[in-house]
């Protein structure tokens, strides 16, 4: 089991997470939504162990991970929002310098790359330089590179950015599939309808602070409300979206 208790992250004056609690079970994929601003980044920074919290505690099987850092990386996949790779290692170079990082033995290694590439449709520019690939190339470089070595716990941050629609239903099909599994699974996407597919329960931020923390369907219920979208407006949006857009028809006609 994953467990957030209390974590807050403050800078100064601005507290950009305040009092965030939430638990996930093995075998659960549990969404994490928030609009700009709302601390989202913040609170993934925390839980993969980049960033230190201000206050609370992110427990692993009932461990806090600030106990051993190192050890709850090595159960750790993550895919951040930003695929920053080194643009002058290949696709193949990369993975095999993370696999090296994780211990990976070179035998397995190889074959482990070797698939993950053929799967994820990167086979012929395997040895092609990373700064000659497209961004969704690059983000199915850091997926491959999160489920190397097999993590027990999975953070997604907007996971499906620049993937073709292929790919997309693919790692929609993977998810759940790892769910499965068992494996924890974290996952913070700004596209609503795939986290209403995917995710048992969400999270919605607004703010810092958690306004919904609840299984979709039980949200729906409660809201009266027929879909996340709409949940996530009511709750996390100040902005009269669709007068917003109407006002950016008139100013083009100007």
């Amino acid at each position: 089991m994953f467990e957030v208790i209390g974590l807050t992250k403050r800078y100064s004056t601005l507290t950009a997470v305040d009092a965030v609690s939430f638990q996930v079970d093995a075998g659960e994929v549990y969404g994490y939504l928030g609009p700009n601003g709302s601390g989202k980044s913040t609170t993934v920074k925390m839980l993969t162990g980049l960033l230190e919290p201000s206050a609370g505690h992110i427990l692993l099987d009932g461990r806090d991970i600030s106990a051993d850092l190192i050890a709850y990386r090595r159960r750790l996949g993550y895919v951040p929002e930003e695929p920053r790779l080194y643009p002058y290692l290949s696709g193949k170079e990369y993975l095999e310098l993370v696999g090296r990082l994780r211990s990976i033995p070179e035998p397995l290694l190889t074959e482990k790359s070797d698939a993950l590439l053929e799967l994820f449709s990167l086979r012929t520019q395997r040895h092609a330089a990373i700064s000659s690939y497209s961004k969704g190339m690059k983000q199915k470089i850091f997926i491959c590179a999160a489920l190397l070595h097999n993590p027990n716990i999975l953070i997604f941050d907007e996971p499906l950015s620049g993937l073709d629609v292929t790919s997309v239903m693919v790692f929609r099909n993977l998810v759940k599939l790892l769910a499965g599994e068992g494996k924890i699974i974290i996952y913070s996407s700004h596209v609503l309808e795939v986290v209403e597919k995917l995710c048992s329960r969400v999270m919605i931020l607004h703010r810092g602070r958690s306004v919904a923390n609840d299984r979709v369907e039980h949200l729906r219920d409660l809201m009266k409300l027929p879909s996340l979208e709409e949940i996530f407006r009511e709750l996390a949006m100040e902005e009269d979206t669709a007068k917003v857009a109407k006002d950016i028809v008139e100013v083009m006609k100007l």
